[in-house]
């Protein structure tokens, strides 16, 4: 027994024995967690300052809007930067934003338009921040530990959601202060820059960057509309994303209004669903390969969550479904990222992922607004119905445009041939996870295998769960 459980902790975390990922694990673990108590803490003041769903999702859109103006740009950046550098550049300009937060909160000036302005230049930053460290990861490791690593990367987001959102409903209580929440991510920040310094750059796997020229966030535009593999899992986490993974909107407003909750029954709910979250997560770094049946099963097991949440009675039953959600939100994330990323070639993957970070977190702007007004219109349990309904949609529109889509050996890098792997028909390789954001965010956190000569192959079917 013992000796089992040795071997399943050695495959679930054996990229950590590669010094640059393990600095950049440790970074990420407690910068993430800091993230998360500014996430809720500034859900928490807005509800606070205007009792308004529409008010909840406005700064969602705040949040994200930025991602979908500038995603696939900022992947194009990250494309021909040094990924290294430009998340240091990135990570410290958020700590700044952070320290702006935490003083314009403790001077008592705070005001719900402050607070968006402050939301939209984080959002500005998780633009570049987003496709530059999911495609970082892929330089890290060795090929053989890739999925483990982007799985990894995924828990550690998703691991943050755990502590990040009973943190700050613990700090909120003990300060009677919306404020050091702010002050203290922004200390966690220190953490991944220094991970980031003490690097080996001669230890990482770096490709060439991309030289800078007209038309490359067309071109990788155009890859994605030229493979049904790669925009159908696009266009159901677009539906998904808008609908759906909305929780900073829907879940509070249920906790407050349905089921007679408080901030601490916010936070700790939150918590619960990223629990669900996280296990879901380490469950699929042991997994080495995802199929459209997966992502079809996760995006239908999002949906039933979903309904199920909206159908609870009280605070008992919530806590439960919950983790179920959780669970149901990662698979689908996990599923839909990696046969994204890994049928991305090396040359596009930066803007595949960014493109990848707009549909996701980006229709979060449209849809957190639609929803918040929902909610306040029809209740929060009709918002949380329409992101069943959406999973639902998905799920059937992946299933039946995927499972037509006959497999094609090169879509925009004729030379990534299966030279050394033939094509797997009908699954991909797991190289996964997010995050995602985003759940937030990060709720995008993975990243592409290799080249497509590492899977080019027939995803049957298709749709949505997650993070």
């Amino acid at each position: 027994m013992t000796e089992k459980l040795h071997t399943a902790a050695t495959d679930t975390f054996r990229s950590l024995h590669v010094r640059n990922f393990r600095l950049f694990f440790v970074g990420q673990l407690i910068s993430q967690t800091g993230t998360w108590l500014t996430m809720v803490t500034q859900t928490l003041l807005v509800l606070k300052l205007s009792h308004s769903g529409v008010t909840l999702g406005l700064l969602t859109a705040c949040q994200f809007g930025p991602v979908l103006v500038l995603g696939a740009w900022a992947g194009a950046v990250a494309d021909r930067a040094d990924k290294r550098k430009l998340l240091m550049t990135v990570q410290a300009l958020a700590m700044v934003q952070s320290i702006g937060l935490g003083v314009l909160v403790l001077s008592g000036h705070a005001t719900v338009g402050g607070i968006f302005v402050l939301a939209a230049i984080q959002g500005v930053l998780t633009a570049f921040d987003n496709p530059t460290r999911r495609s970082f990861v892929v330089e890290m490791v060795p090929k053989e530990d890739l999925s483990n690593a982007v799985s990894l990367n995924s828990a550690v987001m998703t691991g943050s959601r755990v502590v990040g959102p009973a943190a700050a409903g613990a700090l909120v209580l003990a300060t009677h202060s919306y404020g050091w929440p702010f002050v203290i991510d922004a200390a966690t920040y220190i953490a991944v820059l220094v991970g980031l310094w003490m690097m080996r750059p001669d230890e990482l796997f770096s490709s060439p960057p991309m030289a800078k020229a007209k038309g490359q966030v067309r071109e990788g535009l155009r890859y994605i509309r030229s493979d049904a593999e790669l925009y159908v899992p696009l266009v159901m986490m677009a539906l998904i994303g808008t609908f759906a993974f909305n929780f900073s909107v829907t879940l509070p407003l249920m906790v407050s209004g349905p089921l007679h909750g408080g901030n601490t029954t916010f936070t700790l709910l939150f918590s619960v669903v990223s629990l669900g979250s996280l296990v879901g997560a380490l469950y699929t770094a042991r997994r080495t390969t995802v199929t459209g049946r997966h992502l079809v099963h996760a995006a239908s097991a999002f949906g039933v969550a979903m309904f199920l949440l909206a159908l609870v009675p009280n605070l008992a039953f919530a806590f439960p479904v919950g983790a179920l959600l959780g669970m149901g939100s990662i698979a689908f994330m996990t599923s839909s990222t990696a046969i994204v990323q890994v049928l991305a070639g090396p040359e596009y993957r930066g803007r595949v992922l960014a493109i990848q970070g707009m549909v996701f977190l980006g229709s979060t702007p449209i849809g957190g607004p639609i929803v918040g007004w929902l909610s306040d219109v029809a209740g929060p349990r009709a918002g949380l119905a329409a992101g069943g309904v959406s999973c639902v949609v998905a799920a059937i529109y992946g299933r039946r445009i995927l499972h037509t889509t006959p497999a094609s050996d090169s879509v925009a890098t004729p030379d990534a041939t299966t030279a050394e792997h033939p094509a797997l028909t009908d699954e991909v390789l797991l190289d996964d996870a997010l995050t995602d954001k985003a759940l937030t965010d990060d709720a995008l956190t993975d990243d592409a295998l290799t080249d497509k000569a590492l899977a080019r192959c027939t995803v049957d079917e298709a749709v949505a769960v997650a993070d």
